[in-house]
């Protein structure tokens, strides 16, 4: 049933990347009335301050993160910082309808979270990519199925949903498809680092530079990869992930390779059936390879693959904004369905170049 009610958000974390962003989105949608905006260290700021482009909230002033304010909205988007909101999100009651941007709820396994984030695990959600493949499925049915009752939903790593939309059709080719040996580099926009001010973001570095970071087994989305495709039916993936950030404000391309034993015309035959009916995800025409460009200020991921027959792998390539279908237009999308709304409601679908 498609709810014609007025629902009123609140954003914590809305002076951020990943917050404006959600803020730009919302404000397209008429179901929705932003009733809080919230941040910490901002509190007390008027939102143009922090995004002088959301012109219609510009003057509105951002609050100190208050849990019994955010008890009475209907839905809460938090979009902080990895552990911060676990404890926000423990005192909400169940009434409130709660989309974490953020990593705390996206894993698993407790053992992963301590090795990757140090910390204590807070639990595990409902995963907000509604894309996502389940064991021995074709399309994503059963993903969509479990968004459509969850009033908690764990929204995935930006790097994590190009590489899960780039790869798992081949869950369906396992027999065919070695993905022991998953080899991943993406070329990453700053604004995926956030809005903090490091030396190695500013400008003076990143001018003209593409630099590396978390290399060698290190980077946090790396156990969210492989439990996607362990979702999808993969036995045991092994995932090697280098990001490097590249000179751009948005956008991450991902590039990735796997050994393969299926033709050309069968790999592409299987990425063309799983995502036939996506609204989202495009498999380009054959030859057509994604770019950043083409999907900037979109919630659309592009997708291409091919087989390369000199080393006998498969390629596959995956662009995205890594501040929409990335984060905030993958949140809301998981919102959508969770709340009852057309999952494309407020989403653009054309790009910015």
């Amino acid at each position: 049933m498609v709810m014609h009610m007025t629902l009123h958000v609140a954003v914590v974390g809305a002076s951020g990347a990943a917050g404006g962003e959600a803020l730009r989105l919302l404000s397209a949608n008429e179901n929705l009335d932003i009733t809080h905006l919230m941040a910490h260290s901002s509190a007390g700021s008027r939102l143009g301050e922090h995004h002088p482009h959301l012109r219609a909230l510009a003057d509105r002033v951002i609050e100190k993160t208050d849990v019994a304010k955010l008890a009475d909205v209907d839905v809460a988007i938090l979009a902080l910082p990895h552990g911060a909101s676990g404890e926000i999100a423990a005192q909400l009651p169940e009434t409130v309808r709660v989309f974490d941007a953020g990593a705390d709820h996206r894993l698993a396994s407790a053992e992963d979270w301590q090795t990757y984030y140090g910390s204590e695990h807070s639990g595990t959600w409902p995963y907000g990519l509604p894309e996502l493949l389940h064991a021995g499925e074709k399309t994503a049915a059963k993903q969509r199925e479990i968004l459509a009752s969850a009033t908690r939903v764990a929204v995935p790593g930006c790097n994590v949903t190009a590489v899960t939309l780039a790869t798992q059709p081949g869950a369906l080719l396992q027999d065919k498809v070695d993905f022991s040996e998953l080899v991943a580099t993406l070329a990453v926009g700053y604004s995926g680092a956030g809005k903090a001010l490091k030396p190695h973001l500013m400008a003076l570095a990143a001018q003209s530079n593409a630099a590396p970071y978390a290399v060698g087994g290190s980077h946090r989305h790396i156990p969210e990869i492989e439990q996607n495709l362990r979702t999808a039916g993969v036995e045991d993936p092994t995932v090697a992930f280098t990001p490097i950030l590249v000179p751009m404000n948005r956008g991450i391309l991902a590039s990735v390779t796997l050994p393969t034993t299926a033709s050309a015309a069968e790999l592409r035959e299987v990425w063309e059936a799983v995502y036939a009916d996506e609204p989202f995800v495009h498999v380009l025409p054959e030859g057509i390879w994604p770019t950043t460009q083409a999907v900037q200020g979109s919630n659309i991921a592009t997708v291409q693959v091919t087989k390369d027959e000199h080393s006998g792998h498969l390629i596959a390539m995956c662009a995205i904004d890594n501040l929409v279908k990335g984060t905030a237009g993958g949140l809301i999308q998981s919102m959508n369905i969770a709340l009852g709304l057309p999952e494309t409601s407020g989403l653009p679908t054309e790009g910015t170049p």
